[in-house]
């Protein structure tokens, strides 16, 4: 479909997550009160997130997701019941910002595949999405997401 892929050295990004597991169909539910939570709890800090918020998916496991749902953060944070203070690692990624349906994301990522393998990339094994907006402000074909695939 003509995507562009890039490959860009970042450092490392502090972050405020939830580490969880879920089912693809539970997780618009489990990351709705996981961002919910942590924006809370930033507020009670009197805090914003520097970035636009997160998915890290561990596995690709359908039906038992590991992800970890998140904000990134300008300084680090102490973390407060399930949520964590953790750390993006830094390093090389490659990434693609993707705009249109979440359910067309599969062939961004068969692309985004080939195109590390043809360019002797070797992703890590973890995948982040970075959404910068959301269904209930803009149109399905409106929705930007950033795919990051952290590098060996």
């Amino acid at each position: 479909m003509g995507y562009k892929f890039e490959v860009e050295d970042v450092g490392p990004q502090q972050v405020l997550s939830i580490r969880t597991r879920t089912s693809l169909e539970e997780m618009p539910l489990k990351l709705g009160k996981s961002f919910e939570a942590i924006i809370a709890y930033l507020g009670s800090l009197g805090k914003q997130p520097s970035e636009a918020p997160f998915v890290a998916y561990y596995n690709m496991d359908m039906s038992d997701l590991d992800i970890e749902i998140g904000f990134p953060v300008s300084e680090s944070l102490e973390g407060s019941g399930d949520i964590e203070s953790n750390v993006i690692s830094g390093g090389k990624k490659a990434f693609c910002m993707y705009k249109g349906s979440y359910s067309n994301l599969e062939s961004v990522y068969e692309e985004m595949s080939t195109w590390m393998s043809e360019n002797n990339h070797k992703p890590t094994g973890i995948v982040y999405e970075f959404y910068y907006n959301s269904p209930t402000e803009v149109p399905e074909s409106e929705l930007l997401t950033k795919i990051v695939f952290p590098l060996e």
